[in-house]
């Protein structure tokens, strides 16, 4: 027998596992940094410098952290625990910088009416959450096929 590769989508509960993983990983490093930030600001800081600094732990960073494993791995951490990628639908390459980018922000989207984006991709055929069809990708993985081998004549 021999073996090749096909993909599949990866399904809401595999991606909900990937994401406990990443926001587990992101809290991690978030609240810490923010505790002490907010240790060293409060003494005599303005409180549009507490703003900005609150803004840059709490949003930017964890943007900037997910996008830069996006745009070198096509994965987070807790996807590339599941062996999940993220691929540009058309193509099957690694998404563009901006279908990250746009990705990244209709989080939001799927987000805000209670998580229903993110439940969709329990519901649709090929696995896609409204952040997904936003930013034309998709997430997968590869499978293992067993193919029967030819017979030599």
């Amino acid at each position: 027998m021999e073996h090749t590769t096909e993909l599949e989508y990866v399904g809401f509960w595999q991606r909900a596992l990937a994401s406990v993983v990443d926001s587990t990983l992101l809290l991690l490093i978030v609240v810490p940094t923010a505790l002490l930030v907010a240790g060293k600001t409060d003494a005599g800081a303005s409180s549009d410098l507490q703003g900005f600094m609150q803004l840059l732990i709490w949003w930017l960073l964890p943007a900037a952290a997910v996008l830069c494993f996006w745009q070198a791995r096509q994965a987070t951490p807790g996807k590339m625990l599941i062996s999940a990628t993220i691929i540009n639908e058309r193509t099957g390459e690694p998404p563009t910088l901006g279908q990250y980018v746009g990705r990244y922000f209709a989080y939001f989207m799927s987000l805000v009416p209670f998580g229903l984006g993110f439940f969709w991709a329990g519901l649709d055929v090929r696995k896609q959450g409204w952040h997904d069809k936003v930013a034309g990708t998709l997430v997968v993985r590869e499978r293992k096929i067993r193919s029967a081998t030819k017979v030599r004549q």
